[in-house]
């Protein structure tokens, strides 16, 4: 293995949780530029908005040479299909791009917030990816790097909505595109945690809205693909403290969003006191979030009525993953012990859709939670796609068990 394979192995372990910690020291801040060669023309998704230089963007990625652009870009809205405006990083190598351009990957990253403050291009390290995307950089891959609707740039976070997710994953690539003209059509996705329901999505998604370009395969790491099981969970108070940190997230994605949704029926005492402080994802306050968490009584995320958790149920029935065959080849890299997604939930969509005819290698780790995931097969498989090579199929038998002993993981901030 090379030097950067192993580098790429490393950082792949590292990205299925984010942090968004604000506690990095305080430099010299050297004022955005803008990318006058930026393509203005479209209106369409993945149009440009914006395109500005990031001159303070992580060390390692500067080290490199490496075009670094921060974008607003149009996008569309997976609940109502209305257009949105999303903000990304995307990532041009340095030198002279291969035939055809620079293959491209879209990183989706994992849970970072609820919040606009709490967009990963709004940190100079991304929330810790840049050292995944500094090995993308050296391995000539550009890089588009959402921060997803409502993180990063006004407007309202669907927090686990996956179709959101996903079209904003496509669009980041089409706006790459528009900030250079050596970008290829070919781009593959890599994700975990939210980011890997995002990743699922993408593939599902780009079947009919991404005909223009030409996706080879995604990666989906831990993926929030089906959380329905929360309504449920959260009714017989057996929702894990990791899952009610991110059950909370979903009550105020869909609070602000969806208009009529009635919040008072799934948050009752103080919880309903501590709201605003459970939205915080970094600055001074952060640690009002940590104490709310810690002091939450699970009797205060009781539905009201039965009828009441029916509803939910429903509604998260509704954006649950599969919602369609996919495009192209998938890889699902998930753990047995995983304290946010039961793994359950994975296998059950992971069935669903290899009955769409969908090619998924799946892999269980049955050792593995959420944050210490393995995600070194990924790195194979997803250079194989780009090389056209046959996708491996566990469809329709049970996904392989694959034990592994690497144990090195990260931080996470709110769950999914």
């Amino acid at each position: 293995m090379t030097k950067v394979a192993r580098a790429l192995c490393a950082a792949v372990l590292t990205v299925v949780m984010v942090s968004c910690s604000n506690g990095a020291a305080k430099v010299a801040q050297i004022a955005p530029t803008p990318i006058a060669t930026a393509d203005f023309s479209g209106t369409g998704p993945g149009s440009l908005i914006e395109a500005m230089s990031m001159p303070n963007i992580d060390r390692k990625i500067r080290a490199l040479g490496a075009k670094a652009v921060r974008v607003v870009y149009r996008s569309t809205s997976g609940i109502d299909d209305t257009p949105t405006e999303v903000s990304a990083a995307v990532f041009i190598p340095t030198g002279t791009a291969p035939p055809g351009g620079w293959p491209v990957i879209a990183y989706a990253h994992g849970t970072s917030g609820i919040n606009n403050d709490c967009g990963p291009s709004l940190s100079p390290d991304l929330y810790g990816a840049a050292t995944l995307i500094t090995q993308y950089l050296k391995l000539g891959f550009a890089v588009a790097a959402t921060d997803y609707q409502g993180l990063g740039h006004p407007g309202a976070h669907p927090y686990l909505d996956a179709k959101t997710a996903g079209l904003n994953v496509i669009d980041s690539v089409r706006a790459l595109r528009a900030v250079s003209k050596d970008v290829s059509t070919s781009w593959g996705v890599f994700g975990g945690s939210q980011g890997g329901g995002a990743s699922w999505a993408a593939n599902e998604q780009a079947t009919t809205y991404a005909t223009d370009l030409n996706l080879v395969g995604t990666v989906a790491l831990v993926p929030a693909a089906d959380i329905s099981g929360f309504a449920a969970a959260a009714a017989t108070q057996t929702l894990t403290k990791d899952q009610q940190a991110a059950y909370i997230w979903v009550l105020m994605g869909l609070q602000r969003t969806r208009p009529d949704f009635p919040i008072d029926d799934y948050r009752h005492g103080q919880l309903t006191q501590d709201w605003d402080a459970l939205s915080i994802c970094t600055g001074p306050r952060a640690e009002e979030r940590a104490r709310a968490l810690n002091d939450l009584n699970p009797a205060d995320l009781v539905p009201t009525t039965p009828e009441a958790e029916q509803r939910l149920t429903d509604l998260l029935t509704r954006t649950a993953l599969p919602q369609q065959p996919t495009a192209a080849p998938m890889q699902v890299i998930y753990g047995g012990k995983d304290s946010y997604i039961n793994p359950e939930w994975t296998t059950t969509a992971i069935d669903r859709a290899c009955a769409l005819g969908d090619t998924i290698d799946a892999i269980l780790q049955p050792d593995k939670g959420h944050g210490d995931i393995d995600g070194t097969p990924s790195i194979q498989w997803l250079g194989e796609r780009f090389q056209n090579q046959p996708a491996p199929n566990t469809c329709p038998t049970p996904p392989r068990d694959e034990s592994s002993t690497n144990t090195e993981s990260g931080t996470e901030s709110g769950g999914g």
